[in-house]
């Protein structure tokens, strides 16, 4: 399997809880714009794939995933260049699955019909919320009932998959605001979503007002509750989860995604784009301007690299493999490894036969008790 990630790095303007490496038009300002952004993504897909092809892979992608940053403010026309640029270098599989993420504010049904001539064939949606105080609290630049109506309004134009982002456990949440999310989502026949607990991240405005005393710092409890809540209505309603903050309908699982949680391989392009390409990790340069200038120079822009020792590509194959459903195999994990396991099988939170996997109680445990595995691998 072999993914492509595209980054596109533009927002109108910036959620106060967001940390992504996106720029809006002030920041920016004349150093970079949209058409030199898709000249330079063009010319590092040309870069990328002869790269690859000197080392003999020659992988079509099954999957493309373009992620932000807000892509749909390039319009369908964008979006529809990237999806040429893909074919004409990487190339893609006749059955991929492609993805863009969409603001329901930058989008309509036309837009979503024209998503769908171009080969587009999943749209995520970033909803966060039902509740008007909540999205004031994040800063969010949409309406509360917009994200449904785009979810309708894709669905209308062909899209059989869509996803919806939610966010639970901001300050002033109530429970109240999340059951009228889940009823709201569920309204629109969805086949995904994604539910995650919100994070204070460093260097935010929702970071700074947390310090000041402005706003409450999202409680550990809340969370659980929240999650407890969320899993509950979204099973009653015929959704599975396959990954600890992802739920699908049968068929409805983000292949893409997938690729990462089983530590396939794929290319990340435009700028702070990460790759991971047959045990070596690299990163763009972040911003825009100095990204474009790179590959003007016939360079890739690549910031950091690093080759994957043994150990740091067993610590990512469980940290990643362990939060789906379906774990891993047992002889991943060393006999020491099994031995912390072990503890946790007699607490109810890990299941171990032929695949040592998370059970409905583990899953809010789960990034602990990987840290706990991990540190027994180093033992041995």
């Amino acid at each position: 399997m072999f993914g492509v990630y595209i980054h596109v790095p533009f927002c109108s303007s910036r959620c106060g809880y967001c940390d992504f490496n996106t720029y809006t038009p002030g920041e920016l300002g004349s150093s970079a714009s949209f058409a030199s952004y898709l000249d330079a993504l063009e010319h590092e897909l040309e870069l990328a794939a002869a790269l690859r092809e000197s080392r003999g892979d020659r992988r079509q992608a099954n999957t493309v995933f373009i992620g932000g940053g807000t892509p749909s403010m390039l319009g369908a026309r964008g979006l529809t260049r990237i999806l040429e640029a893909i074919r004409n270098t990487t190339g893609i599989a006749s059955d991929a699955e492609i993805t863009t993420e969409s603001n329901p504010e930058s989008t309509s049904l036309e837009f979503f019909a024209a998503l769908r001539e171009a080969g587009y064939t999943r749209i995520s949606l970033g909803m966060q919320s039902a509740s008007p105080t909540v999205l004031r609290i994040l800063e969010r630049a949409h309406t509360p009932g917009r994200a449904f109506d785009a979810a309708r309004e894709a669905q209308q134009a062909g899209f059989s998959h869509v996803n919806l982002d939610m966010i639970y456990g901001t300050p002033y949440e109530t429970d109240d605001d999340v059951r009228l999310t889940l009823e709201k989502v569920l309204e629109t026949g969805v086949d995904h979503v994604s539910a995650y607990s919100l994070i204070v991240e460093d260097g935010t405005r929702m970071a700074r007002k947390v310090r000041k005393g402005e706003i409450p710092a999202p409680q550990e409890d809340t969370y659980a509750d929240r999650f407890a809540m969320i899993d509950r209505e979204l099973q009653a309603a015929g959704m599975q989860w396959y990954e600890v903050s992802n739920w699908a309908r049968p068929g409805g699982e983000c292949q893409h995604n997938l690729g990462y949680w089983r530590n396939f391989d794929w290319w990340g392009a435009g700028p702070g784009a990460h790759s991971h390409l047959q045990g070596q990790r690299f990163s763009n340069v972040k911003h825009p301007a100095r990204y474009a200038q790179q590959l003007s120079t016939g360079q890739l822009p690549i910031a950091e690299e690093e080759q994957l020792t043994a150990v740091e590509r067993h610590e990512e194959r469980v940290m990643l493999g362990l939060r789906l459903r379906e774990g891993l195999s047992t002889s991943t994990f060393s006999a020491s490894e099994q031995a912390v396991i072990q503890r946790f099988v007699e607490l109810g939170l890990l299941t171990m036969n032929t695949q040592v996997a998370l059970t409905e109680k583990g899953r809010l445990l789960a990034d602990g008790m990987i840290t706990d595995i991990l540190l027994a691998h180093d033992v041995d």
